[in-house]
C-alpha cells in the first residue's frame, strides 16, 4: 500500500514556506545594511531607527491581526499579510534617504504584523495537541532556512545588480506564494479536498480549539501572572532575536572587521544549525510533556533556551577568539527559535479557538523590546565606540526572561470554557 503524506504536514511545509519568506525579507535590510548607511550617509543610530521602524508598526498591528484571523479566518488574512509586505518590500527599493526608508519599513512592518498569530491559530486548527511542539518547529524552522539562503540571494544580488535590486526579487516571490495560498490552503480540515475522514476525524476530536463559540477576556489576559510572566520573557528574547535578524550583518563587518564575503558565510552559517535545534527541541518538547506534564515540559524547554542563550551572549561580549565567537552564534540562534516553540505553544495551550489573538498579544510586547533593541544598539555603539557592549544588556536582559519562565503556568486556560480546560484524550488513526 502507498504511504501519502498525511495533510496536516502538507500545511506545515505551507506554514514552513511562509516562515521562509518572512525572513528572507526581513534579513534583507540587514545584510544590505552596509551598502544603505554608505549610500544615505547614516549614523548607527539612524540606522537603528530604520530597523525599529518595522517593529514598532509591527507591534502596534499584532494583536489586531491575530483578532482578525481568529475571527473572519487564516486564509484570507494571509493573503492580505503577504500582498502587502510585497508592496512595501518592492517600494524599499525606490526609497531616497532616511525619511522615506523609514516610512516604507514601517508600512512594510504593518503589513508583515500578524504572521506568527496567525500561523499560531492555522496550528491550533490543524493539528492534534500532542503534535503542538513538532509542528510549530517544524513550522519556526523555516524562518531559519530562510535567514540562512539569504546572505547568498541578497549579498549575490546586491553585488551585482545594486541593493535596490534585492528588494524587488522577494516582492515577486511573495506575490507567488499569495497565489498557492489562495489556491490551495483551507483553514479547517473539513475544507480541505482529499483529506482522508480519518485523518479529519483526528485532527477536529484532539485540537485544541473547539467546534462551538466561546469569548475570551482581555481583563482575565491582562491580570493573570502566568501571561504577564510570558509576555515579558518574550519581550527579553526579541532583544537577541532581533540581533541576529537586524544587526548581526553590520556588527561582523564593522564591529569585527569582516569582508562582505565572509560575512555573507558566517551569516549564513548562524542559522543551519538551528533546523537541528529547533526540530530536536521540538520532539524532546512534545515527549518531556508526555512523561512530566506540560508544565514542566514547556517551562524546561524556555528556561534552558534563554539561560543558555544569555551565557552564550556574555561569551560574544568577551571573547577576541572569532572560533568562539561564531560557535556563539551557531548555537544562539537555535536558543531563540527553541525558546519560540515553547512560548507559541503556551500560546496554543491556553489561548484555545483564541490562539492568534494570545499569540498576537505576546508577539506585540517582543516586538516592542525588538523596537528597543534596534535604537538602542545602535546608542550604545556610537556612545561608546563598541559593537560588544550591547551584548552585555542582552545577556542581562535573556537571564531575566530565563527566571519569568518560573511563573509561568500553559495548564491554566485564559477561556471561561468547561470544554476547552480538559486536554483531549487522544484517538488514534490511521493513516
Amino acid at each position: 500500500m502507498n504511504w501519502i503524506l498525511p495533510y496536516r504536514y502538507r500545511v506545515l511545509i505551507f506554514l514552513f514556506s511562509l516562515m521562509f519568506i518572512t525572513y528572507l525579507d526581513r534579513i534583507s535590510i540587514g545584510l544590505v545594511g552596509k551598502r544603505i548607511i554608505s549610500e544615505f550617509h547614516l549614523t548607527n543610530e539612524q540606522f537603528g531607527w530604520v530597523l525599529s521602524a518595522f517593529s514598532l508598526a509591527y507591534a502596534i498591528f499584532e494583536i489586531p491581526t491575530g483578532i482578525m484571523g481568529d475571527r473572519i479566518g487564516q486564509k484570507v488574512v494571509l493573503i492580505r499579510i503577504v500582498l502587502w509586505w510585497s508592496l512595501f518590500t518592492a517600494l524599499t527599493g525606490i526609497t531616497t534617504g532616511l525619511v522615506t526608508l523609514i516610512i516604507v519599513r514601517f508600512l512594510f512592518g504593518m503589513g508583515e504584523a500578524g504572521a506568527l498569530p496567525t500561523m499560531s491559530g492555522v496550528i491550533s486548527r490543524w493539528l492534534p495537541a500532542n503534535e503542538l511542539s513538532r509542528g510549530l518547529s517544524a513550522s519556526l524552522i523555516g524562518q531559519t532556512a530562510g535567514a540562512a539562503v539569504a546572505p547568498f540571494i541578497v549579498v549575490t544580488l546586491a553585488a551585482s545588480f545594486g541593493w535596490r535590486s534585492t528588494f524587488f526579487v522577494n516582492a515577486f516571490i511573495g506575490l507567488i506564494w499569495v497565489l498557492i495560498c489562495w489556491r490551495w490552503f483551507k483553514n479547517n480540515p473539513s475544507e480541505m479536498k482529499g483529506i482522508t475522514e480519518d485523518e479529519k476525524n483526528y485532527i477536529e476530536k484532539n485540537r485544541c480549539i473547539t467546534s462551538h463559540g466561546s469569548k475570551i477576556s482581555w481583563k482575565k489576559i491582562l491580570s493573570n501572572r502566568s501571561m504577564l510572566a510570558l509576555v515579558a520573557s518574550f519581550f527579553t528574547s526579541q532583544w537577541a532575536a532581533y540581533f541576529f535578524i537586524g544587526w548581526l550583518p553590520v556588527y561582523l563587518q564593522q564591529g569585527r572587521h569582516f569582508s562582505e564575503n565572509n560575512m555573507k558565510l558566517v551569516t549564513s552559517l548562524v542559522f543551519v544549525p538551528a533546523i537541528i535545534i529547533c526540530l530536536a527541541g521540538g520532539y524532546i518538547g512534545d515527549i518531556i510533556v508526555k512523561k512530566k506534564g506540560l508544565k514542566f515540559g514547556r517551562r524546561a524547554i524556555a528556561i534552558s533556551a534563554l539561560g543558555l542563550n544569555s551565557i552564550l551572549f556574555l561569551t560574544e561580549a568577551t571573547t577576541q577568539n572569532d572560533i568562539v565567537l561564531i560557535a556563539c552564534f551557531l548555537m544562539g540562534f537555535g536558543c531563540v527559535l527553541t525558546f519560540g516553540v515553547a512560548a507559541f505553544g503556551v500560546c496554543i495551550d491556553v489561548g484555545g479557538n483564541h490562539a492568534g489573538a494570545v499569540s498576537g498579544l505576546m508577539n506585540c510586547i517582543g516586538q516592542i523590546g525588538a523596537f528597543f533593541l534596534a535604537i538602542v544598539f545602535g546608542k550604545i555603539v556610537d556612545s561608546t565606540g563598541s559593537f560588544n557592549a550591547p551584548l552585555f544588556v542582552i545577556s542581562g536582559l535573556l537571564l531575566i526572561g530565563s527566571l519569568l519562565w518560573l511563573l509561568v503556568d500553559p495548564t491554566k486556560k485564559l477561556i471561561f470554557d468547561p470544554e476547552q480546560n480538559v486536554t483531549p484524550e487522544f484517538v488514534p488513526v490511521s493513516e
